[in-house]
């Protein structure tokens, strides 16, 4: 289930202030210029075009249509009221809506003809100079700092958003990092068993040499020096192959690193303790992860991810699922199409579903 979080509890604020501000209209305790049923009818036109708008997906044309009909909607609602009231709050709401649905200027324009719109009924209603200003003045400034406020609180989403996908993308760089240094050290320690064996077998096929063609002392001299440098072959090999040694990537440890102190999602590991993989699919599998994580917080809107690693007779298998908003049509973009391509290079596949939230699972097959 997903987490309400704080746009959700803002959401239903604004709907209780839009039926407070309404309620004197839908119970016939203001005068207007049109029928109540159709008033009502109006105001609950108003609510659901509202809704639509922020529900609607963000490409389309939906949420434009939607939000459009909601303004329109609200000018209609203040202007058929005789002594609207509070009524222009629901101006202020639009406005305040307007920075999720469209571009900051058009915004601004939402603004203007509101205040058009409740400068009109001030006049209509022959209301004083100095009132009319005041009036008109609060409306205009109230409206103001809804968009501000609005885009400030946007902007620091925005930037959380990015703050956690670089904590995610600078903690795959240093597994990364860390997985390489250990290439390197184990290609140096390589280098370095390959020039010694190569010299000592060097000398040894020469003792061995030089004794099949002598007898007696003489070539025991050799056989004994050939023993020599046999054993400490056998040495310098023990202890150059001790240092080459490393344990399987601990991949559940490499996966907790990247994943902990996200600001803004909650990511929960589970890797099953018969997981076991190489270097080569400890890495695919951490990229998947990083993919996932970073993708979950700059589309999803979620609040939960749950990633998990699990292995069976076939071979090891991610699964990974988030509480957001999801996607009837996934497309798979750069970074999903490299993954899959990754999988695919080992023989396995990734696959995603949006029907409930997003999932993602990847599959290799046994080493």
């Amino acid at each position: 289930m997903r987490r309400v979080g704080t746009e959700e509890w803002s959401g239903l604020a604004m709907l209780v202030v839009a039926v407070g501000v309404a309620v004197p209209g839908l119970f016939g305790a203001v005068a207007l210029v049109i029928p109540q049923g159709w008033w009502i009818a109006l105001f609950v036109l108003f609510l659901l075009a509202l809704l639509a708008s922020v529900a609607a997906p963000a490409s389309g044309r939906l949420r434009h249509v939607a939000f459009g009909l909601a303004v329109v909607a609200s000018w209609s609602l203040v202007l058929t009221a005789r002594h609207p009231g509070l009524l222009p709050v629901l101006l202020v709401l639009t406005a305040a809506v307007s920075v999720y649905l469209i571009p900051l200027y058009a915004g601004l324009v939402v603004v203007g003809l509101n205040t058009v719109v409740i400068a009109t009924v001030a006049v209509s209603a022959a209301t004083a100079s100095v009132e009319l200003t005041l009036t008109v003045g609060f409306y205009l400034l109230i409206q103001l700092a809804s968009l501000l406020s609005s885009i400030t609180l946007l902007r620091e989403q925005r930037m959380r958003r990015e703050l956690a996908v670089a904590h995610v993308e600078l903690k795959a760089a240093g597994l990364r990092l860390s997985e390489s240094a250990r290439t390197e050290e184990r290609l140096r320690i390589s280098r370095e068993l390959h020039d010694l064996i190569g010299h000592q077998l060097t000398v040894l096929t020469l003792e061995l040499e030089t004794a099949r063609h002598l007898d007696g002392a003489a070539a025991r001299r050799h056989v004994e020096r050939a023993d020599q440098v046999a054993r400490e072959l056998l040495g310098d090999v023990r202890s150059t192959v001790g240092q080459l040694r490393t344990e399987t990537p601990d991949l559940e440890q490499a996966l907790r690193r990247m994943a902990r102190d996200l600001p803004g999602l909650d990511v929960s590991i589970d890797v099953s303790s018969g997981v076991r993989v190489d270097e080569e699919r400890g890495a695919v599998f951490v990229r998947a992860a990083q993919e996932i994580i970073t993708n979950t917080i700059r589309h999803a809107e979620a609040g939960e991810l749950r990633i998990s690693v699990t292995a069976d007779e076939t071979g090891t298998i991610l699964d990974a699922r988030d509480d957001g908003r999801g996607a009837r049509n996934p497309v798979f973009g750069n970074g999903l199409r490299g993954l899959r391509e990754r999988f695919q290079a080992l023989g396995g596949d990734l696959a995603v579903d949006g029907a409930a939230g997003f999932r993602v699972t990847a599959r290799v097959p046994a080493a």
